[in-house]
């Protein structure tokens, strides 16, 4: 990979990503939304057939209690011992977040205030089929059990066998998850979204997935909300010559392996630094079981810049708005102020970024494609919503009423003006 400054830099090439003739599958999805809606669980079975060879009447839609007993049978104790210490720490981070409601009680009477309340039903999308992403349950559905939703429910595309892997099964029961179904794609957000008859419509809908679950969310947002769009995975390292470039080529892959439009970006004023990082790159490729995606992804949206200083390097972070943002320099709190955009901030050579995807506390699904410029991780808030309250006295009324006429009348709008004038106060 050649080095390059940033006069030398296409960002365009290097952010905007295609997954090829998006009004083609923005109609593909349509169409599967619209099969879902029509024809409900029907439409549910036949597209889970068509697309993933599972015929869900012979291994069923949801799934059983029995199925989760067995799935504790298969998985091995250093694996729930795992699981249970990151909940117990993505727990605890994420109850610091909860905010509650307050009531603001004015000197003439009146009470201003806002309701904070969990959403009643939610949707979770976790990926699946050959691979397990229990991470990911726990990442969507402890917020939502923080925040005191009452009913979780998950969403997972189903193995050929027509089950889902004992992992992801294990960590929504211990998540808190309490409805499972076996079935993924576009289809299973139109469900969460529309209701099926076996599955009823939830309020919102989070968690990433391929090209079509974010076609999908994009086209159901309105009937329900969801979180974010999410994209390919993406990180971007500002390093100083402290740095080790074995351990930055292994962060960078960390995302390469993803998927082939992930970006794994290094930025630094250090030129040895970028070039010992490259060869390290090379090195560590060859040994990776999922190389073929990993090189894909270095070879096409990855990145070696060179800057004039950090505060450049800074400068164009908070461009690029990543994802994951690794800051591997001598003092990483001197330039955290400095951070504008960026989903998620590692501190030091000590914070590689799966510390964050797997263990650490905070949430793991992040804005991507720059969309960090105004979208946040997800969080409890993802699930509550906020209702205003009003409470005006008399005196206030009075006080108010001819201001508050007058402005419904500038406007056109007397039936406003007269709601407030009917109770005769002046």
């Amino acid at each position: 990979m050649e080095i390059k400054t940033l006069e030398e830099l296409d960002l365009t090439t290097l952010t905007r990503k295609s997954y090829g003739d998006d009004q083609l599958l923005e109609h593909k999805v349509a169409e599967i939304l619209s099969e879902i809606k029509k024809e409900g669980d029907e439409a549910l079975y036949a597209l889970t057939e068509k697309f993933d060879g599972v015929d869900l009447r012979t291994s069923g839609l949801r799934v059983k209690e029995e199925e989760v007993a067995k799935a504790y049978s298969q998985v091995d104790e250093e694996f729930l011992e795992a699981l249970r210490l990151a909940k117990e720490k993505i727990t605890s981070y994420h109850e610091k977040q909860k905010r509650t409601s307050w009531l603001d009680a004015k000197e003439d009477g009146s009470i201003l205030g806002q309701l904070l309340l969990p959403l009643k039903r939610v949707g979770i999308y976790v990926p699946g089929g050959t691979a397990a992403y229990p991470s990911s349950v726990l990442m969507n559905a402890v917020p939502a059990v923080v925040a005191g939703v009452e009913e979780i429910v998950m969403v997972s595309p189903p193995g050929k066998d027509g089950s889902l892997l004992p992992e992801v099964l294990v960590a929504a029961a211990e998540a808190g998850v309490t409805e499972i179904y076996k079935v993924g794609g576009a289809q299973a957000i139109a469900a969460l979204a529309f209701g099926t008859g076996e599955i009823s419509p939830v309020d919102k809908i989070t968690g990433p997935g391929n090209i079509y679950v974010t076609l999908a969310k994009k086209q159901v947002f309105g009937t329900v909300d969801i979180d974010m769009l999410a994209g390919p995975s993406e990180i971007l390292i500002l390093a100083d010559e402290s740095a080790q470039p074995e351990e930055l080529a292994a962060d960078l892959l960390s995302q390469a392996e993803h998927d082939p439009l992930a970006s794994s970006i290094l930025v630094s004023p250090d030129r040895k630094v970028l070039e010992e990082t490259v060869a390290e790159v090379e090195r560590q490729l060859k040994l990776l079981p999922r190389q073929d995606i990993a090189r894909a992804s270095w070879e096409t949206y990855g990145a070696a810049i060179l800057v004039k200083d950090l505060a450049e390097g800074m400068d164009l972070a908070n461009q690029i708005a990543p994802e994951h943002f690794e800051l591997v320099v001598k003092e990483p709190y001197s330039w955290l102020g400095r951070v504008r955009n960026a989903g998620a901030v590692f501190l030091g050579r000590f914070s590689p970024e799966p510390v964050g995807d797997y263990f650490a506390g905070p949430n793991h699904v992040l804005p991507t494609g720059g969309t960090a410029r105004f979208y946040s991780p997800l969080n409890v808030d993802t699930f509550m919503k906020k209702v205003s309250v009003i409470s005006y006295s008399e005196k206030a009324l009075q006080r108010d009423g001819r201001h508050i006429a007058h402005l419904a009348r500038k406007e056109g709008l007397e039936a406003h003006a007269r709601a407030v004038e009917a109770r005769k106060l002046w």
